[in-house]
């Protein structure tokens, strides 16, 4: 059974609160693309990663971004951007949005991702100390915020979110990235709620191929 959905076609009733289509940036306000989707988690509506369609530069036309490491465009309303650069973005593993399907192969993605974060030796702007690649303190799942994870309220924990809030899921052979996306902005946040509130609706429609075979309706 799938643990994580997309909205796909899924539209919300305000247009205006959808992150979709919003444009990221990357460092040197170099633009990486828009944001084309989110994965989410079926069992709390909590945002893992957004989907960001490239426009035709990457081979794989898209990649992820964990949500805790967005933030707010100063430079361009109503976007956002991530301290990556193109030929990081290019080293990622191949996104398939059909791994989502198999709670094996999603986790086989994540570890293969997150290796290619913690791989990397810290880069740094010219002239200056400042990071550029996170260091694995800062990855996420094991930053203060993403271990704030439980800020997850009692009805939303479910016995898969107790085991991998932290990082990786105890006693098992996948890998989950937590994030906390505290910071983005109140335009996430009211994104965020509108899918909590519609969660549901979301999965009822259908948010992955085949999702009303793999998750029971919501009653």
């Amino acid at each position: 059974m799938a643990q994580f959905g997309m909205l796909r076609d899924y539209r919300f009733a305000n247009a205006a609160e959808d992150i979709r289509g919003s444009k990221l940036y990357g460092l040197d306000d170099e633009k990486l693309g828009k944001i084309d989707d989110v994965i989410f988690d079926y069992a709390t509506a909590r945002i893992r990663y957004v989907v960001v369609d490239t426009g035709g530069w990457l081979s794989t036309k898209k990649f992820v971004v964990p949500v805790d490491r967005l933030r707010p465009s100063a430079e361009h309303k109503d976007d956002f951007t991530v301290d990556l650069t193109k030929k990081q973005v290019e080293g990622f593993p191949p996104y398939n949005e059909s791994d989502l399907e198999s709670v094996e192969r999603w986790g086989d993605y994540e570890r293969s991702y997150r290796s290619k974060w913690e791989a990397n030796p810290v880069m740094h702007r010219a002239e200056t100390d400042r990071n550029i690649t996170p260091t694995t303190q800062r990855m996420p799942g094991t930053s203060p915020s993403a271990r704030a994870a439980a800020d997850l309220s009692a009805e939303e924990v479910t016995d898969t979110d107790a085991l991998t809030a932290g990082g990786f899921a105890a006693s098992t052979d996948t890998v989950e990235i937590s994030q906390s996306a505290n910071g983005i902005g109140p335009r996430w946040d009211t994104f965020q709620d509108r899918l909590r509130e519609r969660r549901k609706e979301v999965i009822d429609t259908g948010s992955t191929p085949e999702s009303a075979d793999k998750y029971p309706k919501a009653s």
